[in-house]
């Protein structure tokens, strides 16, 4: 059996590109235990798009990245600009947020 090295959360919970989203997806998988192949098979993609998905999520769609981040646990939602910052220093003050 393949191990799998976990990888942190990033620490600030902002997703304000492709690659802090794919920074989510892969630490969710690799916290999972999972291998791409097994997380490929669980979201229903192929492997070539998940490894896409982490590495060069440019390549993939929205959707796909949505929703294979909703399948591993991870949780995106939107707030408005000016309060963006708020919300970052609220959900960083979470017992159990990442420092």
């Amino acid at each position: 059996m393949r191990r799998v090295k976990p990888q942190d959360f990033p620490a600030d919970p902002l997703v304000g590109d492709a690659q802090a989203l794919a920074h989510f997806i892969r630490a969710a998988r690799t916290q999972s235990g999972i291998t791409l192949e097994e997380a490929a098979l669980v979201t229903g993609i192929a492997k070539s798009t998940m490894q896409k998905l982490e590495n060069d999520p440019s390549t993939v769609s929205l959707a796909i990245a949505i929703e294979v981040a909703r399948q591993l646990g991870v949780t995106v939602f939107a707030v408005p600009a000016e309060q963006r910052e708020i919300v970052r220093r609220l959900i960083n003050r979470l017992p159990d947020a990442p420092s």
